[in-house]
């Protein structure tokens, strides 16, 4: 049974908790406001059956509670990505590391932090743990090379260093 508990474990930093709580607190404290308001407002305006206001407004009632439902489980069933320490050997959810990709003659190091999906950005550098390059990283060392298959065929990495 516990195996099956972690399978629906999010993994989060505390700053993506934090935001996480954040918007959840918004929809439920504004946007539920806002869009009763203008369920409310779109009812006076009479006959339901030919009321596009209404219709979207009832739309966006819908997507605003079902994100309200995914965000309390993703918040209840939270597994935080403790900061690495020190003694870390092996990159590990919360790393930050640096690679080289073999594959380019690029001289600067692609610098990545593992993180869990729910919180995974490529533009801002965070990477899933579930992607390609996180995946082949996770639990690597330091002068240790990866070998990833990804879309556009495969690339090489040498995993320089990681915190």
């Amino acid at each position: 049974m516990a195996a099956k508990k972690d399978a629906t474990a999010t993994l989060l930093t505390k700053e993506g908790l934090d935001k996480l709580v954040e918007e959840l607190e918004y929809l439920k404290m504004t946007k539920r406001k806002e869009v009763a308001a203008r369920i409310k407002e779109a009812i006076s305006y009479g006959d339901l059956s030919e009321n596009s206001e209404y219709e979207e407004a009832k739309n966006e009632q819908a997507f605003v509670e079902g994100r309200i439902i995914e965000l309390e489980n993703k918040v209840k069933n939270v597994k935080l990505i403790e900061e690495s320490s020190k003694t870390q050997k092996t990159v590990q959810l919360g790393s930050t590391v640096h690679l080289s990709n073999l594959s380019k003659s690029k001289d600067e190091p692609e610098i990545y932090t593992l993180v869990g999906s729910t919180e995974a950005d490529p533009l801002a550098g965070k990477i899933s743990n579930e992607s390609p390059v996180g995946a082949a990283i996770l639990n690597k060392a330091a002068g240790e090379t990866v070998r990833v298959k990804v879309p556009a065929g495969a690339v090489e990495y040498k995993i320089l260093k990681f915190k």
